[in-house]
């Protein structure tokens, strides 16, 4: 591990000397991620991509990509995209990149059953805004929105997201 990891630890996430407070999948974490379990995990995950919403805020890293209106995500294990970047119009099962609500407005893609996804195995392992405190995500580690800007201003690509077996 490096202080350029995201380590998930019993207190938060550290990153670069610090701890953040954050929340993990509602099926909590396992070593057999499956998809639609709501767990995250287990694993040495690398940081892969970097997207941001432009209408929101400025991009927090010179390589973070805005999210357009049709930036799709795909969740059907039947599919050819599955767990992939895909756009609109998309008759698959898919998850929209570009929400109402804030939760993807900053979004660290991690390489989670990905770029070659093994159907079942989980899709979209993500690193992004909370809810709110303690409210758990369906796989993902999410964070407070100023402490997911902070951290996504310093890392780069292929950093680690770590989170060990508990």
């Amino acid at each position: 591990m490096t202080p350029d990891d995201l380590v998930l630890t019993p207190m938060g996430v550290r990153f670069r000397g610090r701890l953040f407070p954050c929340s993990v999948g509602k099926g909590g974490v396992s070593r057999n991620k499956r998809e639609g379990d709501g767990a995250t995990p287990v694993g040495r995950h690398r940081i892969v991509g970097m997207l941001y919403r432009p209408d929101r805020m400025d991009a927090p890293a010179p390589w973070a990509v805005p999210i357009g209106p049709g930036d799709l995500w795909s969740d059907d294990m039947g599919d050819a995209g599955y767990n992939q970047l895909v756009r609109a119009p998309y008759k698959h099962s898919h998850e929209r990149l570009r929400r109402a609500d804030p939760l993807y407005d900053l979004v660290l893609i991690t390489d989670w059953n990905w770029p070659d996804a093994v159907p079942g195995r989980g899709s979209a392992i993500f690193v992004h805004q909370w809810r709110r405190p303690g409210f758990p995500t369906e796989g993902c580690v999410a964070f407070r929105r100023d402490h997911l800007r902070w951290i996504a201003g310093r890392i780069l690509p292929g950093a680690r997201l770590i989170i060990l077996a508990a």
